[in-house]
């Protein structure tokens, strides 16, 4: 657990420097390429390519290319068409996609989270009940997109974590995860990027940060604290980057937001969770 606190805290600032330094001022595509690629170059000295069979060099590769890499590209549009706040508050959903895969996996489906998910709309609703737009709903199902590539991530990691790396140092393969993201990254920066550098120091000294302590040890870290708890602990921390990323964004940088409206429309959401909770609890034997 002490692996996801300590990322908990290093991430909850990374929302509002990516929404208040790069967001429309360096091409997201290319703040993502930069930012997985010092990633990459920070594990490759720990690789080991005879550590594990080719075949689980290429399912780490298409873990990291879609909790990281396709994650990203959604995660940074999103800043283009949300606030920070609005951004944090849509990540709400990550634990019913986590708990959506697990029924897939076991054959079984819910209909009932459909429901939490519909009250969580609601309460999306009443963060812009006078400005709801286009482009605000199209925000929302990024951020879904990117909240979806979170949660399959998570939970391919862990089963693979306990099934083959059982007795491998996971710094030793932990490379093959950042270049799956890497190779898909670089393709999507080919085909819809723009050399649109960062042009002031403070932008390459957030991207330095973001690449290497951020996603170079963040998500290495979460990943193997991941494979350390429960499913239950990891979904409880999945949320506790919000409060983390809104009393940073709150405090320091967005002093003017519309407090009542962000409380009304995160209580709302939040119910949409404590529903989701009860009903998955109601569902495990033995659980009270």
């Amino acid at each position: 657990m002490s692996y996801l606190i300590g990322v908990t805290a290093l991430w909850a600032f990374s929302f509002s420097l990516i929404g208040v330094y790069l967001a429309g001022q360096v091409d997201s595509y290319l703040a993502v390429l930069i930012r997985i690629g010092l990633a990459s170059l920070l594990f490759l000295p720990f690789l080991r390519p005879r550590a594990v069979p080719h075949r689980v060099k290429l399912l780490l590769m298409a873990v990291g290319a879609v909790q990281l890499g396709l994650m990203y590209i959604f995660f940074y549009q999103s800043f283009l068409l949300l606030s920070v706040p609005e951004v944090l508050l849509f990540t709400i959903f990550t634990p019913v996609y986590v708990a959506l895969l697990d029924d897939a996996m076991a054959r079984r489906f819910s209909p009932f989270y459909l429901l939490t998910a519909a009250i969580a709309v609601a309460g999306a609703a009443v963060i812009r009940y006078q400005g709801v737009s286009e482009s605000f709903w199209l925000g929302f199902l990024v951020v879904q997109g990117a909240n979806l590539c979170f949660a399959v991530g998570q939970v391919a990691y862990r089963h693979l974590a306990v099934r083959l790396l059982a007795e491998v140092p996971q710094r030793s393969v932990f490379g093959w995860f950042y270049l799956g993201a890497l190779l898909l990254v670089a393709l999507a920066y080919g085909l819809l990027g723009t050399a649109t550098l960062p042009d002031t120091g403070v932008q390459w000294g957030v991207l330095l940060w973001l690449g290497l302590v951020a996603s170079g040890l963040g998500y290495f870290l979460w990943n193997k604290g991941a494979t350390r708890v429960d499913a239950g602990a990891l979904a409880i921390m999945n949320n506790a980057l919000i409060p983390a990323g809104l009393v940073v964004n709150l405090l320091i940088w967005n002093r003017d937001a519309d407090l009542v409206r962000l409380a009304s429309g995160g209580a709302i959401i939040l119910a949409s969770l404590l529903v989701n909770e009860w009903w998955t609890r109601r569902r495990l034997p033995g659980v009270a």
